[in-house]
């Protein structure tokens, strides 16, 4: 479960010009479209962007290791709800909301609320996402590489 939130909040991104907490709207109106690596507290990294429907896109590696995946989000994953920026994701049974706390013009650190030791850090990024993709044998086609059932969102 703290997998799934972990990838949440390391596809997040936000950082107006002046250190200290961010609103729901300032975060918004910096991140949407942006392309931003991030490295959380337990050492899952990666890159993401969030859409303006709300949907994620990028890439996930847990914990430093293994293999780069391909991560997508369905629209209205991330919600601001009551000035916050929560997440609905299939299979937890409670809707996180994060903490953004800028750290200058390009960097911010966004943490689950009454988690603080949850974190990640994220720094805007300049060029284009690398993602992860696999081959899919029958066909000879790529496809983008999935995560599990429990670490993605739902629309219901």
């Amino acid at each position: 479960m703290l997998r799934g939130v972990a990838v949440l909040v390391g596809l997040l991104a936000a950082a107006p010009a002046i250190a200290g907490e961010m609103s729901a709207e300032e975060a918004r109106r910096f991140v949407i479209g942006k392309l931003f690596n991030y490295t959380c507290f337990e050492g899952t990294r990666g890159q993401g962007r969030v859409l303006s429907d709300g949907s994620v896109v990028g890439s996930v590696q847990f914990q430093g290791a293994g293999p780069v995946r391909f991560a997508h989000l369905p629209p209205n994953t991330l919600q601001v709800k009551s000035g916050s920026v929560c997440a609905s994701l299939r299979g937890l049974p409670l809707q996180p909301c994060f903490n953004l706390e800028r750290i200058d013009n390009n960097r911010f650190r966004g943490s689950i609320s009454g988690l603080g030791f949850a974190y990640c850090e994220f720094t805007r990024h300049g060029g284009r996402a690398t993602v992860a993709r696999t081959m899919h044998r029958s066909q000879n086609t790529h496809e983008p590489l999935g995560l599990r059932p429990s670490l993605t969102a739902d629309n219901n």
